[in-house]
């Protein structure tokens, strides 16, 4: 499953922007529970994007980064990576996932959830070779997917403001904040080696990336308000167990749930 010398160039110079960013997303966990308390927020905005303005530099900003290094590394990384070993790597951070969402469906007070989570994550950790075989699917237990994000909207907060995040795309105050919980508690975060860490971040963004590229073709008009719009009925969709006005009938769900 490694890249030839000539297709890592680019993957090294991904490592500083992964943890760079991972110590500056740490100090604003309190700054996002702040604004998700605010009194402003106390009701559902009724204008999910009061701060496009500065979202939309940030989403070219997010653009450039993506054409110019993080897009051709996919391309390189599926290029390279055989069918059967670039699966294999989905799965292994998907059950990495399957770990977080057992915490949180703990948090969320449905046993079910921790059934269907922990129960993915133990057998795909040992029968399936430490998440690299989906056994757990074929045994009939299906995903649980969900994140801390979602266990705050149980909760009764509020989704707030839909804000750009530099280097790690669209998200809401809520789902914001819940991933920065979630990267602490995260498998990889609790790794003290840190070229470990760095190291499977980097292979889980480019992986990720890679794997957004066969849905490029839908996005199509504002590349922005595409974006924005098809996150946030994804977010929707999740805090509703599914259940949600479908506005965009051409886009597929399931496509994008892994990325966001």
């Amino acid at each position: 499953m490694l890249l030839p010398l000539s297709h890592k160039r680019n993957i090294p110079a991904l490592l500083p922007y992964t943890d760079t960013a991972m110590k500056l997303l740490r100090p604003t966990l309190g700054l996002l529970c702040l604004l998700l308390f605010a009194p402003a927020m106390a009701q559902e905005t009724v204008n999910p994007d009061p701060w496009e303005g500065l979202n939309r530099p940030i989403f070219e900003f997010n653009e450039r980064l993506d054409q110019y290094l993080l897009k051709p590394t996919a391309k390189g990384y599926q290029a390279v990576m055989p069918d059967p070993a670039e699966k294999g790597v989905g799965n292994f951070f998907r059950n990495l996932r399957d770990a977080n969402s057992t915490i949180n469906a703990v948090l969320q007070g449905r046993p079910g959830g921790v059934a269907r989570a922990g129960g993915r994550f133990l057998l795909n950790s040992t029968i399936g070779m430490l998440g690299l075989f989906d056994v757990a699917s074929r045994m009939g237990v299906e995903p649980y997917r969900t994140d801390f994000g979602h266990t705050l909207a149980i909760w009764g907060l509020p989704s707030g403001p839909y804000v750009m995040v530099p280097l790690f795309g669209p998200r809401t105050v809520r789902s914001g904040t819940g991933s920065v919980f979630d990267a602490l508690t995260s498998v990889e975060g609790s790794i003290d080696d840190m070229s470990l860490r760095n190291s499977l971040r980097t292979l889980d963004l480019v992986d990720s990336r890679a794997r957004l590229l066969r849905v490029e073709d839908l996005i199509s008009g504002d590349r922005y308000i595409f974006v924005r719009d098809a996150y946030l009925q994804q977010r929707r969709s999740q805090v509703s167990d599914g259940v949600v006005a479908d506005d965009f009938s051409d886009f597929n769900d399931a496509e994008w749930d892994e990325e966001f």
